[in-house]
């Protein structure tokens, strides 16, 4: 890109050294620049970009952005000095790849729980109607239906921008993003315009990092800004009028509104609701009439995620009728109360809650299914150095389980013991245990199982890895409760799953 143009976004303070005619590419990390591009220096938690200044400059930079003085040779290599590197990258970013979200159809998925199942339910649909498209989030980015893992539900500013250039360069028409209020208040997102709004719920969670509810709130509401201004564009809002925190963000907004819900009345609604064990049938009140709906997902908070992504995709200009049958023949959303399918005399699922919210579903969903004389066993853990208010809220819901096995998630740097004995601080009964390192948790939960019982991995879900320091150790709840399954019932034990 031509270096003037590029630059015209930002605010410049000052220029030393001669800037090259052209920037070849744009980034963040030294050890990422390639020859003839621009390096920002961001200023991090623990590191300082302007400390990898020369090393971004034998990596082949030409061009540098900072807010603190660096020593380079200026005539090989121009600093451009700004107030705010971070701003600047915000604005960068979008610029150097051409605004690429305007060359799609955007769909931005926001609120405590849902995010994932939501996108992907979505990005399932569009795919099974022969739609080129693309869905990023915790589980990574999928190209259509190649998967490249990311770090962050929602990824840095920078990787953002060229994940959506790879989808609009790839000729898709459409990308899903889950939206974390992380992302949103530290402008992750930044020159991101979507096309539709999804919020799902606000429950008790990330309270460590926004302090107040209210706050929480106002993070999630700042996804509906990126809708813009221009309200002759064809874009809307869909919001789940069940959840207490709607009205509130109805009104940050000033384009068309699709609600759903079941308790109260929704644009989309979902009545008469049977949840069955291998699939959940209900009637769907869309704007347009009323429908049957047959769907493989379990569990009324599945209804929730179908009836925002039904929205989503009427939203976008397809038909009910066109929808339902893609919704019919839908995947299990990987991690997202998966169940493990094995020819195991016991019932296996892992799921990701790691919410109080998110326990009770998950567990609410899966206690119809017990049969007479089984119980219902459920591990959860949580992260260490994260929002410790939530964890004695987390205890109280998983304590409706029959047995209740606390541990950890990704510890961290907190020792094992604080977190165990915060989980459990509520728990009304004795019938749990408190084991700290995570495997051998699993493991004895699977010991504590008897025939016909069903068990719930929570926390983990799809991840395959476990944090412990600042390290990431090889982890997979399944693969370890398989493992045990096979000492204790025998090696028919098979994992399959869907």
């Amino acid at each position: 890109m031509n270096t003037n143009e590029l630059l015209s976004v930002l605010p410049v303070k000052t220029i030393k050294g001669i800037a090259p005619k052209q920037v070849t590419d744009l980034a963040v990390d030294s050890r990422a620049v390639q020859d003839g591009g621009a390096f920002v220096c961001l200023k991090g938690y623990t590191v300082n970009g302007h400390q990898f200044v020369e090393k971004a400059i034998l990596s082949g930079a030409r061009l540098i952005i900072a807010s603190e003085p660096v020593i380079v040779d200026e005539d090989r290599v121009a600093v451009v000095y700004v107030e705010d590197t971070t701003k600047a990258i915000q604005l960068l970013a979008s610029k150097f790849y051409d605004y690429p979200s305007k060359r799609l159809t955007m769909i931005g998925v926001t609120g405590t729980n849902g995010k994932t199942s939501v996108g992907n339910i979505i990005h399932d649909m569009l795919r099974q109607a022969g739609e080129k498209a693309a869905v990023s989030g915790t589980i990574g980015f999928k190209l259509n239906d190649i998967l490249y893992e990311t770090e962050n539900t929602t990824t840095d500013v920078l990787t953002t921008q060229q994940m959506i250039a790879q989808a609009a360069n790839e000729d898709c028409e459409s990308m899903t993003m889950e939206v974390s209020s992380h992302g949103l208040v530290e402008g992750r997102l930044a020159g991101t315009e979507f096309d539709i709004a999804i919020f799902t719920n606000l429950t008790h969670d990330h309270l460590d990092y926004h302090k107040t509810m209210e706050n929480y709130c106002a993070a999630k509401g700042l996804l509906f800004a990126q809708l813009g201004q221009q309200l002759d564009q064809s874009k809307y809002a869909i919001i789940n009028a069940d959840d207490p925190w709607s009205s509130k963000l109805s009104e940050m907004t000033s384009f068309p509104i699709f609600t759903y819900g079941i308790h109260v009345k929704s644009s989309f609604q979902a009545t008469k609701i049977q949840l069955l064990a291998d699939k959940t049938e209900f009637q769907l009140q869309a704007p347009d009439g009323i429908y049957p709906v047959t769907m493989p997902l379990i569990g009324e908070f599945n209804i929730y995620n179908a009836l925002a992504s039904i929205a989503a995709l009427y939203a976008k200009g397809m038909s009910i009728e066109e929808i339902l049958p893609l919704l019919a023949t839908v995947s299990t959303v990987k991690g997202r109360l998966e169940k493990v399918e094995t020819d195991l005399p016991l019932t296996i699922f892992v799921d990701y809650a790691h919410s109080p919210d998110a326990i009770e579903k998950a567990i609410a969903t899966v206690q119809p299914l017990k049969k007479e004389g089984t119980r219902l066993l459920f591990l959860i853990g949580t992260g260490g150095n994260r929002d410790r208010l939530k964890r004695p809220v987390m205890g109280e819901k998983a304590a409706t389980a029959d047995y209740v096995v606390f541990t950890t998630d990704d510890p961290r740097d907190e020792p094992y013991e604080s977190i165990v004995s915060e989980l459990s601080a509520t728990m009304p009964h004795a019938h749990y245990a408190c084991i700290g390192d995570r495997e051998e948790a699993v493991r004895h939960t699977i010991q504590m199982a008897n025939e016909g019982d069903i068990i719930i991995f929570a926390g983990k879900g799809h991840e395959d890895f476990q944090i412990i320091g600042s390290t990431k150790y090889p982890h997979s709840d399944a693969e370890i409760a398989l493992d045990e399954a096979r000492k204790k019932f025998g090696n028919t034990a098979t994992m399959d799953k869907h």
